[in-house]
Order: structure tokens, then sequence, then C-alpha cells
């Protein structure tokens, strides 16, 4: 590092300074120079950035490893097999803070791939330098005597929205993998065995609001307190240079890490909410396949786990195997159901041409008597540099108890005692065509009645339906503006019976400038079926996000349209639910991040939603415009970075909604507060997190979360009853932990 900083000549290294754009230019030369230089030992891969630059206006924060996307920086792309599907990427800001992922052609940078390796970096009178250590232990690559690698190095500036790469990297054809640059010469190396072992314990106290319901007995609603230790180990090890061995004894639950806010208030479907827990992010890229048959979040509380991913010749391979206590816990335990379910997930993919490949999926789940199969195959075909079709098909075979939790059998599979078996099929085939001005995306996916992923992310089935994606963008040479164009989306769903269930059309226009700044307006018009009923709808959207500084960004975006009531209340007890109607929607978000040095960080997010009765469809007996219920999200997020290691973050988390329970149901587990139809739900969350991360593997955390919810306990009742009554917040959850976690690796 000190010989880059005092500009020392340098020994026999393979060096690059040709960086181009790959935007907002095409091949055009950067704005500011930059020079790399390679080498390599027997157990290292060495890279140094020379970055010429403003100083000034560098972009670099000291932060939480991998926080760092409104950084400046650079880094390196590793295709070690040389098979344009699949690379590892590492990456620098200019301060040292580090961030590393799996690349993989068609899915994107996955960050939740961390390794160990090390880095420096250092803002100097002219830009800044970074210098990467990277070792072979961390790479998974063939055991031949001579490498040959795709090799491709990366700049950003983000206040002038710039990518560079070298070499040459186009936007014209699909897909970046394809060309890198191939490096040869790396002679006599190997990652070795890489036995890694990162034992973790967790001391916890917590005290909380006990609401359990199952179908089979009610507990009273009581405070209970506990204290929690937890102990669990990661090992990993590696054959043949390859493969890669994971097992897991009692995996890390990421008790560090929480769900970003989201509307969950009357949605027709589930929500998704992506995986936290570091066992099931790693490497879950190989499981991936066009449609999602496995989501790794429908595995709940799991004991033993063991993984096997890697690749050989053309050959990709990934198996799964792990437990499931969450089943049997939810079953009393005199139940002869008290036991867990056995998950298995299996996945290869065989390499052939430029960039296609054919694949299979295999998932079982077994739940006492029951069990759910899912098989597919899949393919990849890329028949020029600008267009690729996906195309899967699945078959899936169920045997549940509607008794059990979960179940999505039909009734009329059921028997008399509630039992059954299904069959069912889905496919998907997607054309996708990508240049530098046009985006396109055309898809047609089916799913029968009877299709049931239960490890799987499929939120609906009984549909066909088609979906295009149609956009193009101008890209001025020089200027403020980046891109322009109109955006047009389409989709048409209808059941297998051939009944019309929804359709939408898209229309809008964006334009992009520099410092991250993007403007887009939309006008959307849709139909819907739900329950028999048809809803003619509308939305109009503005969408706005900007980075000025390097201090502060912003985002907004606000949404006017109607929508439906789904899930309406009951006002008179002795009649049935109002049926779904129309409503208007309003729906607003702002958020804003505050920088004033490069250790503190302040991130500020409110999301409003809003139902109303509208004109023309209010049920009988309430009044146009006035709330159905209103929601209210907001979260103040502080961190600040004492050094690389050490940094102490603070959330605030407030939900609140106002509803008019006569005209949604929202709270069906809840009592039958008698107050009026006016229900308020506060709830209100503070979560303070020390962290020391060494490197990936050995870290220690000390949390603090704490719970206030205007709930009432009224033991009057028996069994007690808890009501949304409370005027005021009442403490319903607290909970203090300490979690050590160490990497040895040999």
């Amino acid at each position: 590092m000190e010989d880059f900083l005092n500009d020392y000549p340098r020994e026999a290294e393979l060096a690059v300074s040709d960086f181009r754009q790959f935007q907002p230019g095409d091949g055009v030369p950067g704005s500011a120079s930059t020079t790399a230089y390679l080498s390599y030992d027997d157990k290292n891969l060495y890279v140094a950035f020379i970055c010429h630059d403003d100083p000034r206006l560098v972009r670099a924060h000291l932060s939480r490893r991998e926080d760092i996307d409104q950084d400046d920086g650079v880094g390196i792309y590793l295709d070690t097999f040389r098979d344009a599907h699949r690379a590892y990427f590492f990456f620098s800001n200019p301060l040292g803070v580090q961030a590393d992922a799996i690349y993989t052609e068609g899915y994107g940078a996955d960050f939740s791939f961390d390794t160990l390796w090390d880095n420096s970096a250092r803002l100097t009178k002219d830009g800044y330098v970074a210098f990467f250590s990277i070792p072979f232990k961390s790479l998974r690559f063939s055991h031949d005597s001579e490498q040959t690698w795709g090799i491709a190095l990366y700049r950003t500036i983000l206040r002038k929205n710039e990518s560079l790469y070298w070499p040459y990297i186009t936007q014209r054809v699909q897909g970046i993998t394809q060309q890198f640059a191939p490096v040869s010469g790396l002679d006599s190396i190997s990652p070795g065995h890489n036995l890694q072992l990162i034992p973790y314990g967790l001391l916890a106290s917590d005290h909380f609001l006990n609401q359990a319901q199952t179908p089979f007995v009610n507990f009273p609603s009581t405070f209970d307190d506990r204290f929690e230790h937890r102990a669990g180990l990661d090992a990993k090890f590696v054959v043949k240079d390859a493969l890669t061995f994971d097992l897991t004894l009692n995996p890390d639950f990421s008790q560090v890490e929480s769900d970003d806010p989201q509307v969950t208030i009357n949605q027709r479907f589930a929500v998704f909410f992506p995986e936290k827990r570091p066992f099931f992010i790693e490497n879950a890229g190989f499981f991936e396949t066009p449609l999602d048959l496995f989501f790794s979040r429908q595995i709940a509380d799991p004991q033993f786990g063991a993984r096997m991913t890697g690749k050989i010749g053309k050959w990709t391979l990934g198996t799964f195997l792990i437990d499931d206590r969450q089943p049997g816990l939810n079953q009393p335990a005199n139940s002869s159901f008290n036991t867990r379910a056995a998950d298995g997930v299996f996945r290869v993919t065989r390499e052939f041409g430029s960039q296609s490949y054919i694949g299979a999926f295999f998932s079982s789940r077994d739940f006492a008597d029951t069990s759910n199969r899912v098989a597919s195959l899949d393919a990849t075909l890329k028949f020029s540099p600008s267009l690729v079709l996906y195309a899967q098909t699945a078959h899936s075979w169920t045997r549940q108890d509607a008794n059990l939790f979960p179940t999505c059998l039909t009734e009329n599979n059921l028997n008399a005692q509630g039992i059954g078996a299904q069959q069912g099929n889905a496919s998907l085939v997607q054309l996708d065509y990508l240049t530098r001005h046009w985006a396109s995306s055309t898809a047609f996916d089916d799913y029968s009645p009877d299709f049931c992923a239960e490890l799987g992310f499929i939120p609906r089935t009984d549909v066909r339906r088609i979906r295009q994606v149609l956009d193009y963008f101008w890209r001025p040479d020089s200027g403020p503006i980046v891109d322009f164009g109109p955006l047009t989306k389409g989709l048409v769903n209808w059941s297998r019976e051939g009944k019309i269930q929804d359709w939408e059309a898209d229309l809008g226009f964006q334009i992009d400038w520099t410092k991250q700044t993007s403007l887009s307006v939309t006008r959307a018009e849709a139909f819907e079926l739900f329950q028999n009923i048809p809803f003619r709808k509308h939305a109009t959207a503005v969408n706005f996000s900007t980075a000025p500084q390097k201090w502060l960004s912003l985002r907004a975006s606000i949404s006017t349209g109607t929508g439906e009531d789904f899930f309406p209340g009951q006002p008179n007890p002795a009649l049935p639910p109002l049926a779904p109607f129309l409503a208007n929607i309003k729906r607003a978000s702002l958020g804003f991040t505050v920088r004033p040095s490069s250790r503190l960080r302040f991130d500020q997010t409110y999301i409003y939603s809003r139902l109303g009765a509208r004109d023309g469809s209010t049920p009988t007996g309430f009044t146009p415009g006035q709330s159905i219920f209103d929601n209210h999200l907001m979260r103040s997020k502080l961190n600040y970075q004492f050094t690389r290691e050490f940094s102490l973050r603070f959330i605030l988390d407030y939900n609140g909604t106002l509803a008019n329970r006569d005209l949604i149901d929202l709270q069906p587990n809840l009592g039958s507060y008698d107050g009026g139809p006016i229900v308020p739900t506060k709830q209100f969350t503070t979560d303070i997190l020390f962290t020391y991360l060494l490197h990936p593997g050995t870290a220690v955390y000390v949390g603090y979360n704490n719970g206030f919810n205007n709930l009432t306990l009224d033991r009057s009742f028996l069994p007690p009853q808890v009501f949304n009554s409370n005027p005021s917040l009442a403490s319903t959850s607290r909970l203090f932990f300490v979690k050590l976690s160490y990497l040895f690796r040999y």
C-alpha cells in the first residue's frame, strides 16, 4: 500500500489503465483516470487501484461492512471457472469499507455472500488508492495446475452516474461475464481444504406478552419472562477444490437484523420479506430457478442442517437438507403430530454453448403423515448477445391434513377426515431482449389449481398470465441528462377455466440525471375479479430520488387511485359481512439519508397508506369519503461508526393504524373491543445494537429491543382477553441479548 501512495517503481505486474464507461457513455473513456495493478503469490491475489479525482468530491464514508450504497469505490470480478455464468465480486470504498458478493447472470449480485479477505484504502491529494489481498482459500476454482480466469475491474463515480470497466464492457450485450478479459498464467495455486468452524453463543433475557393460540388449545394471554441460552455451530470444508460442504447445528437466527417496514394491511396475497439468517442466505443462488420454488423463510425453526454447493466441470450442484421444529411446536404436547418437518432441496445445472444451461430441481417436505414434493426442469438459452429465453416446468405431489398447518389442498380433494392428495403443474416461458436503448421482457406463466410448493413462494395458483414490459431510453452523449424514455407494461391473468381474473396496462415516462437523480410518472388502468365481483381500477404514481451531495440523498413517491377493500367488516353481527367494494387509495412514501460526517448516518423513512369510501360504491349506511383505514409506518435509523469494526445502531419503528372495523377486518385474533367502530392500533419499537465485526464470522453483538403497544389485558374474561383499547402505549416486550461468534479457519 505504501508503495502506491509514494509512487515507488513497481515490480513485474499486470498493469491496466484503459477503463471505459459502461454508463452513461458506452465505451467512452472515463472522466477520471484509473490505473490498476494485479499480481499474485502462492497464497493471495493482489490488486491495487490508483484513482484520480478531486478528493473533496469523492463520496466516501466510514460505515458498516457492505453499507456503501452511497459511496464511490473500486472492485474486481473473478470468474474463476471461466464459465460466463457466475463470478466473485470484491469491492472497497475509498476508506476501505468492504463489500463482497456472488454475481450470477440473470439474477444479479448476491451480497449475502461473505468471505475473508483483506484490503486498505486511503484518500490522497489526487484522489484515492485502494489495495486488495484476496486469499485463494476464499475462492473456489478447478484443480488444474494452470488456471485461466475471467477478470473485470470496476470503478464507480456516483455524482456522475458513471460506471467504468476494464476491459470494455457494453450494454449492447445482455450480461457482463462473457465480456470479461481472460487472464492466464496462474500456476500452482489451490484453495486447499479450507476448513472453517464458526461457533456462536447467545444469552438473552426476554419479557413478552404471550398470546399463543393454536387450533387445539387456548392459552391465557399473560406476560412471560424467559432467559434463553443458545449455542450453535456452522462448519465448512472444501473437497476437490470446488465442492463446499456446510453443516449447521442450531443455526444463527440473526437477531441483529430486522425487516424493513412494509404495508401489510388489506393485502390480497402474502407480502414477501427477504431472508436474513446467515446459513440460509449464503450460496442461496445455487438453488434459484425462474419460478420461486424455494424460499428458505418457509423453514422457521431448524436445529440441524447440511448443504453442499459447488461446480465440477460444466456441472453446478446444490443440495440442502434441514429439519424444522415449528410445525410440531404448533401442536399440543399429547398430539401424535408433535414432531418436526424434514426438508430437502436438490438443484443441478449443465452448461453448454454460450451462457446457456439446462437444470433440474427437486424439493421435499415431510411432516407427520403429510408430504409435499416438487420436481422441475428448466433451461436458459442465449440465442444472441441480446436475446435470452428462460423456460421451466414443474410438477407437485401433495398429501396433507387440513387439520394441520400449513395446507394448500382444495376442498374437493379432501375426504371426510380432512385428508387428501393432489397433483399440480406450473410452467414459465420468458423471452428477454436487452440493448443499450431497448429493454423488453415477454413472459407466460401457468399455475394449476392443485399446484403446491410448501418450500416456495407461490402466492397464487389457478392462473395463467401473460406479461409484457417494453422500455426505450435515449442516452445523450453529454450534458446532465443520463437517459430518458417511455415505460410500458401490460399483463393479463385468467383462470384455467378461461375466465379473466386481472388485466393491467401501464404507461409512464422516466428521466435520469447525474447525481443519482431520477423522476418517473406512471398511469395504470386495471381490472380485477375478486370473489366473482368485477372491479375496474386506476392509479397515477410519481417517483423521485436524488443524491445531490455526498452527505444527502432523498426519495419520495405518491400514488392515488382506486382499489378494493378486500376484507370488509361486519357492522351487524346478525348479518353476513359486507361484500368487498371499490374504494379510493392514497399511498405515499418519503425518505432521506443525512451523513453530516463520514462516520455518522441517519436514515428516515415514512410510509402512508389510506383506504377511503368512494362515491358510487360506498356500502349502504356509510358516507362517501370517510376513512376505512389510515396506516402510518415510520422508521428512524441512526448508525455511528467508531472504526471499521465497531459501530452503534439505533432504530425507532412506529406502526399506527386508525381503522373502522365496520368497514375492514384487521384484527381477527383480538378480542371484540366494544368501544365503538373506530379501532386504533399503535406499535412502537426501539432497537439498540452495538457491533464489533472483526471480519465475517468473528463478531460480538450486544442488543436491546423494547416493544410498546396500545393493548389492554383484561383478566375479567376467562381466559383473559387482549384489546386495542389503551389510549397510551404499554410495554409488551423487552429483549436484551449478547451474541458472540468466532471464525476458526484452517
